[in-house]
């Protein structure tokens, strides 16, 4: 018989502050702003921020991150009775790599409508081939998940638009 899972919600949001610090750092390295803790038995043991760019890895998603330094502290490739924290929605490519993790609770906070593959754009947490079951849970903090998110794309718009004025002022 299996034995019931408890789930303890009260630090959620502590946790999901940590993977926004995360997400913060990353903007400010000019990474797209998300961010992730892995947590076992209560302490943080992976962490990570999106930086694709800065490491020349399209692998390099915060996830992806968080869980690499997670497997490696604990000294296994799973991590069982663990939650990872994430502040958007994973994609296909981190949820193949929570499955496989052995992650047991996925939490995130905002949704990602063009790649999320939780809700949005599916829902592979629930195939029927999976030999591993992931609880999900969305919506943590998702308005500060989302915030961040928007604030960054809306300031490299901007910036954007300032080089183009400045080039149209300049003749080119």
């Amino acid at each position: 018989m299996k034995r019931p899972v408890i789930i303890d919600r009260s630090l959620d949001e502590f946790f999901m502050q940590q993977a926004l610090a995360l997400a913060a750092e990353g903007a400010r390295a000019g990474e797209v702003p998300v961010g992730a803790v892995v947590v076992q038995h209560g302490e943080v043991v992976g962490r990570g921020f999106n930086c694709p760019i800065s490491r020349h890895d399209p692998s390099a998603h915060a996830e992806m991150v968080a869980i690499r330094e997670a497997a490696a502290r604990v000294g296994n490739y799973r991590l069982p009775d663990s939650t990872l924290y994430v502040t958007l929605e994973p994609c296909s490519m981190c949820a193949g790599l929570i499955v496989h993790s052995r992650v047991q609770r996925v939490v995130y906070g905002a949704t990602e409508p063009k790649a999320g593959v939780a809700i949005s754009r599916g829902q592979f947490f629930s195939e029927a081939f999976l030999n591993h079951r992931v609880l999900v849970e969305g919506g943590v903090m998702a308005d500060a998940c989302s915030a961040i998110l928007s604030e960054f794309f809306r300031a490299r718009r901007l910036k954007a638009r300032a080089g183009d004025a400045l080039q149209d002022e300049m003749g080119e």
